[in-house]
Order: structure tokens, then sequence, then C-alpha cells
């Protein structure tokens, strides 16, 4: 089955109230239209074709990460039908099922997305239209269906009778699926004579009824997959549903959670078994996490490797790797391929960029490491300094195995440290340090006896 997918992203959402597409807006870590994306990339989808139009550029240049995600655009907002038909001429789709989702369905799932495509592959249907139950039907067009389970007609809410609004409890979604063949050949006979003079993708499926063809439903069995994003209230909603479905699922493969409720978890990280993520741990992107972890609270990880044995505390991570045993935080940044090799230690108010830190090694607190390659087993100081930015190119700091820095050291890059070397505080190391070599570079004290209650009273004498 080679399937094609066209999701409709070409909206403005005027309910969001928002200078941003609609579909851009989004849901715990991704926009509303890379989880329809993702969705049907899992469902198989030989090719996903978004349709973009209000706001096309933010949309395009979000997408230009999903490789395998081709845009068409529909410069006029001309209905949902006139959005199919430009996308099936523009990107020559002719055969095969053809999904067609709404950029505002983050919920749908690859298992919905496989069934709506394969019934309408091979023929017995030309046409299928997604339903659901929820618990409040109202405002949904009905679907009543003949005795043979095909699809007799769709009864918009407006028109239903009362008898009809208690016993139509099919609810169209809003979503069609189609085979390929039949919809480009018919696509152009859907028209415009309406109200608002736009072209309806739902007349496709009296089109295909006018021509013999039959039409029928996939029920999805959770409504909350058929539901979609109009406005900001409905966002925080089905981000919640999205965070309640995740956390489920980690809990039952033997993640521990304090509050599910102030966890949030991307939809493709992973969490290893007996793992603690404890209130407001954030994990996003491609975060990986082993086992007997603790993370948080407060922290935030977005496209990390940790592995086992981590413990975490309000620490925000971005693009690092976190070998085992590693204690971090309170209140520490790691960033920018920074690299915590077995066992080390960042404590807090510590800044971590671009950076490996050897096994063992501690970076206690206050102190920024940024483009460093250090050693196992260093200690450095409080207060410390890699200063690896000269205004114009940043540079190197190299520090060997069993360093000791000490406080408030500012070590001006390029410059290496030798193995075993020992730097006293408050110095600026400027030129390379031997291995097992002092270090010491300090102005020359002195002190003055008797010279405060002096300078006092010249103040007062106003001889200052």
């Amino acid at each position: 089955m080679h399937m094609t997918a066209i999701i409709l992203a070409a909206g403005e959402g005027t309910r969001m109230k928002s200078r941003h597409p609609k579909v851009m807006h989004t849901l715990l870590d991704r926009p509303l239209v890379s989880w329809v994306t993702r969705a049907a990339r899992k469902a198989g989808a030989g090719r996903i074709v978004v349709v973009v139009g209000h706001g096309a550029d933010e949309v395009r240049a979000h997408l230009a990460s999903e490789k395998d995600v081709e845009c068409v655009e529909q410069t006029e907002r001309l209905g949902t039908g006139h959005a199919t038909r430009v996308a099936l001429e523009a990107a020559g789709i002719s055969e095969g099922p053809v999904v067609i989702l709404n950029g505002d369905l983050p919920l749908v799932s690859p298992d919905t997305i496989r069934a709506f495509a394969k019934s309408v592959d091979g023929g017995a249907h030309a046409a299928a239209i997604l339903t659901m139950t929820p618990p409040d039907p109202f405002g949904y067009g009905r679907v009543e269906l003949a005795s043979d389970g095909t699809v007799a007609r769709i009864i918009e809410q407006r028109d239903c009778t009362e008898e009809q609004s208690a016993s139509l409890l099919e609810c169209n979604a809003g979503c069609y699926a189609f085979d390929g063949a039949l919809l480009a050949a018919r696509v152009a006979e859907i028209g415009n004579d309406n109200a608002q003079h736009e072209y309806y993708l739902p007349d496709m499926v009296e089109i295909l009824r006018g021509h013999g063809h039959a039409t029928t439903i996939v029920h999805c069995d959770d409504y909350r997959e058929a539901l979609g994003v109009n406005s900001r209230a409905q966002l925080a909603e089905l981000s919640a549903l999205a965070r309640d479905a995740i956390n489920a699922r980690l809990m039952d493969q033997g993640v521990t959670m304090l509050d599910p409720a102030t966890t949030w978890v991307g939809p493709d990280v992973t969490v290893g078994r007996d793992t603690v993520l404890l209130p407001m741990t954030m994990l996003w992107g491609s975060t990986t996490v082993g086992e007997e972890c603790v993370l948080g609270p407060n922290t935030r990880l977005t496209d990390c490797t940790v592995a086992d044995d981590v413990s975490l505390e309000e620490t925000v991570g971005v693009d690092v790797t976190i070998e085992s045993g590693v204690t971090c935080g309170p209140r520490c940044y790691l960033r920018g391929g920074a690299h915590i090799l077995e066992g080390a230690h960042v404590g807090t108010h510590v800044e971590i960029k671009n950076s490996t830190i050897g096994r063992g090694s501690k970076v206690p607190h206050l102190s920024y490491i940024g483009d460093c390659t250090m050693g196992a087993g260093v200690n450095i100081g409080g207060g410390s300094i890699t200063c690896n930015y000269d205004g114009v190119n940043k540079s190197r700091t190299t520090i060997g195995d069993n360093v000791f820095v000490g406080s408030d050291t500012m070590m001006v890059a390029p410059v290496t440290i030798g193995d075993g070397a020992l730097v006293g505080a408050s110095s600026c190391v400027t030129t390379d340090v031997p291995a097992d070599a002092l270090y010491l570079e300090r102005a020359e004290q002195r002190i003055v006896e008797g010279y405060a209650s002096r300078r006092l009273e010249r103040l007062k004498k106003g001889k200052a």
C-alpha cells in the first residue's frame, strides 16, 4: 500500500488571535503540524504533502528539517476542496490511497491513519470519513449510514432534527480518505455554489456517490484522536491530554512520577525503568534517559542522551551527552554538545558549553567552562572561567588529568594545563602550564598599618 498523506495547513486560525499560523503553535515540544507529519510518517505514508498558505514561509522554514515532507502553497484560500486540488496537481498525485488530514489534529495515531488508508485500498470503497463519538456531539456533522454500512449522507448540525441529534452518534471528524485515481479524476467537479463561495472537500463524498462509488467510515475508538485545535484554550486542553497519555505509558513501563500533572515529556522521548521524574521536569525532542536516574525538580532536557544512575537537579540541558553516575545541579546549564563523562559532577550555578568534562572531574560551583577538553580527576575551584572568546574567534582550553585549579581562576584560551598541575587561586593563566607544575600569578601584596583610621580623619577635616 503506497499511501499519500495530504495535510491541510493553510488556514489562519483567527480564533488563536496570533500573528503566527495556527499550525505553528506548539503542543508539548513541537508545532501542531509536526504532530500530524510524525503520525503520517509512522503510519507508513510514502509521501507527505503539506498544503501551506497563511504564514507559508514560517511553516516551510519549520518543515525544512523534515526531509520527507513536501510543501505546496495554496495562494488563494478557497476552501478544503480547492486545497486538495492544489496538492494533487502540484505534487502529481493520481493513484494509491490518499489520506487528507487537518494540520491541527495532534492526537491522531499512526494506527488510525493506517486503517484509514486501508479502507480505500482495494476498490471496495472510493472514500472514507473519519468519525468519532464525543461526549457532547453538538456542533459536529452527523454521519447517517445505509443498511449495508456505507455512508448515506452527512447532516450538518444546523440541519439535524431533534430525533437525528439524539440518534445519530457518528460525528464527522473532518478528515477523509480517497482512492487516489478517483479523487484525481473527480476533484474538479467540486463546486462553490454556497454562501462562502468556497470549494468544500465533503462535497467529494456526494460526487463519488453520484458516480456509483461507495463511501465507508473509519471510527476512532478514542474520540480524542479526532479533536482539533481552534483556540488557545483547546491547545491547552489537548496538551494536557497528550501529556497524560505519554505519562501513563511511561509509568506502565516502570517510570516513577511524583506528580504526573507537572511532568512533561515529548512523544519521541524514551525513559528507562526505575527512573524518577520529579515535578516540573520537561523532556523534549529526541532525549533518551537511562535507568535508575533522578531528574528534577525543575529540570529541562532537549535532545539529550542520559545514561544510567544520573541525578540532575534543576538542570537545563540542550544537545548534551551525560554518562552514568553523573550528578548535576542545582541550577546548572549544559549546552552546545557538552559531554559529561562517567562519575563527573557539575554543581550549582555552573555553565558548560561545547566541552568534555572528564571521568570523576568536578566543576562544583559558580564557574563557566566553554570550549574545553578536560581530563579525568580534575577539580575546578569556584568562580573559575575558561576565557574562550576574544570578540572574534573561539579558542579551546585543554586541561590534563588530575589537575587542581584554584578558585577564581581565569584560563585565557588557547592554553594547555598539563597533567597533575596545580594552579593557585586567583590566577590568570595566559601561558601553557607544564605537567606537575605550580602556576601562580598574583600582584604583590602590600599592608599599610593604621591607614583606615588616618584616612577617616582626613575626610572629616576635608583634606581627602
